[in-house]
């Protein structure tokens, strides 16, 4: 039996836990398994962070049916099932809130303590797919790596017991830390189109791919009046959902905008870090230029990531609602690139402080930690009350007999 099984499924995973992943690697006190989810595929949404991060890829990969969020949650759960009846593990780890975490259920099924890095970050918008799937994932760990004081307060305040969730700093700062004398380089990724585009230039990076901005097509439209009005060249990498919804609607950009297809990490930080300020719609992204000292104009209705706004990083732009003056929307982007802020993501010892924690626990064999004394709600679901009394409940259960 080996301690970990860490799976991961989207690029922004491999990104934030490539440090990890080589800390474990590296690691003669723990023995772990690293497995994709196949959520992303394609070699430039996958294989080119691995390579360019010298990530070690995976030891195993699922093999999904990704037509919809539906069939995609349902392949998830059922392969990760179906690979812990053969592969046995102490605890099994995940990353962040996509479809891939809810594997977390088919491992809750075995009865195998869940591990889950990026913990009780809320919007509190039950709109967005991935409010659901943190909310269960959190409920059902028995570690928790919070990367804010704040984050582990909102899982408090759900009744998680203090003794799971560990405060952490964000691995993202790792990150751009351990690369930052790679990112120049990345220049030298990107195709000649994109070099001359942008040399010598002012301009507007962008990103666009939650499912509440592309498949609602009044929000994508609003989405595209405000890369259009924008007075810079902008630069574009385009994921492939978005660029199919783009083209159904029958939308149009201006020439003042590149599209390109996703590109590698080397190359994106490159041009963030060179833009004037970025519009997105990407939490790793906001956190990315937020450190990096680069305004960001927000693409969300609501944000599990408060704290860009709060220290003045980043605006928001709502695109379920008309915007009368894009203009001005550019022009606080600009006004932000004049002054500085001070990043609230910790000092970049995230990963070494995760990977310490998980070799303390395997060695001394503590990853199950749900136990009857770890949730508030321990009380009021046993049955002991309802003997006891508890009347208002008595009566809920008799009547759901009915």
């Amino acid at each position: 039996m080996k301690d970990i099984g860490l799976i991961l499924g989207i690029r922004p995973d491999v990104i934030r836990a490539s440090k990890i992943i080589k800390l474990l690697n590296n690691s003669s006190e723990i023995d772990f398994d690293f497995i994709w989810s196949g959520q992303h595929y394609s070699e430039n949404m996958k294989d080119v962070f691995f390579n360019q991060l010298n990530t070690p890829f995976p030891d195993f990969e699922f093999n999904i049916d990704v037509t919809n969020d539906a069939t995609t949650v349902a392949s998830i759960i059922k392969e990760t099932y179906s690979h812990l009846e053969n592969n046995k593990y102490k605890a099994v780890m995940f990353l962040g809130d996509t479809n891939t975490v809810m594997g977390s259920i088919g491992v809750a099924q075995h009865n195998i303590p869940i591990i889950h890095i990026e913990g009780c970050m809320r919007s509190y918008d039950w709109r967005m797919p991935e409010e659901k799937y943190r909310k269960t994932i959190d409920h059902l760990s028995d570690r928790i790596y919070s990367y804010l004081p704040s984050y582990k307060q909102q899982g408090l305040n759900e009744g998680i017991s203090d003794s799971i969730i560990k405060v952490t700093g964000n691995p993202i700062v790792d990150i751009l830390d351990e690369f930052k004398d790679l990112f120049d380089s990345g220049v030298d990724y990107l195709n000649d189109d994109v070099k001359k585009f942008t040399n010598n230039q002012e301009y507007v990076l962008v990103t666009c791919h939650r499912r509440e901005n592309i498949l609602n097509q009044k929000s994508f439209e609003r989405i595209v009046n405000l890369i259009n009005s924008s007075s810079k060249k902008v630069v574009f990498p385009m994921g492939y959902a978005t660029q199919r919804k783009l083209k159904e609607w029958g939308l149009k950009l201006n020439e003042n905008v590149l599209v390109i297809d996703p590109i590698g990490y080397l190359e994106f930080i490159y041009l963030l870090k060179n833009s004037s300020y970025c519009i997105s719609d990407s939490g790793t992204v906001v956190e990315e230029a937020c450190i990096l000292g680069i305004p960001t104009i927000q693409m969300r209705y609501s944000t599990e990531r408060p704290e860009v706004y709060e220290v003045g990083s980043s605006i928001k732009f709502d695109p379920t609602t008309e915007a009368l003056e894009l203009d001005q929307v550019h022009s606080k982007a600009n006004e932000l690139n004049k002054t500085e802020w001070s990043h609230p993501f910790a000092d970049g010892n995230s990963s070494e402080i995760i990977v310490n924690d998980l070799i303390n626990l395997a060695r001394n064999n503590e990853f199950n930690m749900h136990k009857k004394d770890t949730h508030l709600f321990k009380s009021r679901s046993s049955m002991s009350d309802i003997a006891k009394g508890d009347q208002g409940r008595s009566r809920a259960i008799k009547l759901s007999n009915h």
